[in-house]
């Protein structure tokens, strides 16, 4: 899985801990379940109701508006299909009304 420079940079300025960035009970095994962390976590923040899943639909949402493709997206998220990566590319109210900007200019531009 690629990582960003800025993950990377997170990690290696992190205690490492063992073998794994979020080991298990047991050292020489990952953590197969994070419900647990994340509720604390998110209580602990006051984000009740947050979970994991919502980022990267968030991810998702900042790719497509940064003017990423659908398709490296979905690649970065594992998705076979870019329906389902739509799926999770909300756009939020401003990058429509840019984009409706952008499309009336051009418009009106065409017209004069």
């Amino acid at each position: 899985m690629p990582l960003s420079d800025l993950a990377i940079e997170t990690l290696e300025n992190t205690p490492v801990m063992g073998e794994f960035v979020i080991r298990g009970r047991c050292s020489d095994k990952p953590r197969s379940d994070l419900k647990r962390p994340w509720k604390k976590l998110c209580s602990n923040a006051s984000l009740d109701g947050l979970r994991i899943h919502d980022l990267r639909h968030t991810f998702a949402s900042h790719g497509i508006e940064q003017g990423l493709s659908l398709h490296v997206v979905g690649k970065l998220l594992g998705h076979k299909s870019l329906e389902t990566t739509a799926r999770y590319a909300h756009l939020h109210d401003r990058s429509l009304r840019i984009a409706l900007g952008v499309i009336g200019k051009k418009i009106k531009d065409q017209i004069e």
